[in-house]
């Protein structure tokens, strides 16, 4: 038997964010037949991701990007958000953040399980009067 015959194959890569291995990717639509708005999350395997941001434009919508500028003591994202609704939609960071949480996943602020503050930074485009 050869070494090739013991590895285990691999799944296919997708040319997707998905072929990075750990990341998981969830997304939701807005409800209704003329709603063109959803949420996407990119969520980090357990101990989190390195990530950086490069902010642009006349009205950003972004929530916790600041904590990404290398000065600063957050070393490591658990999620990112981007999503719909503008300024509104930011507040599906809130969402992730619980559920991470709960997970007992984020930066310790305790010695309690839960006790933790997950990184979760969050972009929204402005689609607002588009549909729903």
């Amino acid at each position: 038997m050869t070494r090739e015959d013991r590895t285990p194959a691999l799944p296919p890569l997708l040319d997707a964010l998905t072929d990075v291995a750990g990341i998981r990717v969830g997304h939701a639509e807005a409800a209704g037949a003329n709603a063109l708005s959803g949420t996407t999350v990119v969520l980090a395997p357990e101990g989190g991701a390195v990530a950086a941001v490069d902010v642009r434009g006349g009205g950003p919508g972004t929530r916790e990007t600041d904590a990404l500028d290398p000065r600063n003591l957050v070393q490591r994202v658990d999620a990112v958000v981007l999503t719909g609704g503008s300024a509104y939609g930011l507040d599906a960071a809130s969402g992730v953040m619980a559920w991470l949480e709960e997970q007992g996943r984020g930066v310790r602020v305790g010695a309690g399980p839960t006790q933790v503050v997950p990184v979760v930074p969050a972009a929204a485009l402005f689609d607002l009067g588009r549909g729903g």
